[in-house]
């Protein structure tokens, strides 16, 4: 695993996002910025063009599309390593062409069908996301009978769906999903617990 990453940047070009939305999707600022977080020391560049902090609803693909190629097709000459956080298989595909090197689904595959196909066609490394419920329900009084077990099984689960689906690297990250339908409680037991995860023989993303 040593080709993969310490760090990671994250560029939304979004107007929504939690953080950061609308403070880059405009002319070259997310560009820019991604130049800056890779000066800055990051290994790889995550980029999202839909928003996915609570609450927040699906955007349609073509204006997801919209709000991130320019900046991929001039990262990709300037050959940046580039992640991709998205739930649309079209999108992977189109982000691919361009370069990119890391799937970041936060649906586990789940969202969209033909996702596992397309990292099987293209033997492209990814994550791995942990999510309860989705963006609009996820923090809608989230429960777990035991959040580190349950989390387990969900990538235990996961794996063997993408065994079965054909996929035989390991060139795979698992991402817990911090806030991603956890409450504080649940985060707090996650992060001091994290090393259980390290069992299932995968590196681990913490966001």
């Amino acid at each position: 695993f040593k080709k993969f990453p310490n760090i990671m940047g994250v560029l939304n070009l979004t107007p929504d996002s939690f953080s950061d939305g609308g403070k880059y999707n405009r002319k070259n600022l997310g560009y820019n910025h991604s130049i800056n977080l890779y000066k800055s020391g990051s290994d790889i560049i995550d980029i999202g063009g839909e928003s996915t902090r609570p609450m927040s609803k699906e955007i349609k693909l073509k204006d997801e599309w919209k709000r991130i190629e320019i900046t991929l097709k001039k990262l990709q000459r300037k050959k940046i390593p580039i992640s991709l956080d998205t739930r649309k298989s079209s999108i992977m595909k189109k982000g691919i062409k361009l370069g990119v090197k890391l799937i970041n689904d936060i649906s586990g595959l789940k969202f969209d069908d033909q996702s596992v196909n397309i990292i099987k066609k293209n033997n492209i490394p990814f994550v791995i996301h942990h999510i309860q419920g989705n963006p609009l329900t996820m923090q809608k009084n989230p429960r777990y009978k035991n959040v580190l077990l349950d989390i387990y099984d969900y990538f235990e689960e996961r794996i063997k769906f993408i065994r079965l689906n054909g996929i035989k690297h390991n060139n795979i990250i698992i991402d817990p999903g911090i806030g991603f339908g956890k409450n504080l409680k649940h985060n707090i037991t996650l992060l001091s617990k994290i090393s259980l995860f390290h069992s299932l023989g995968f590196p681990v993303l913490i966001g």
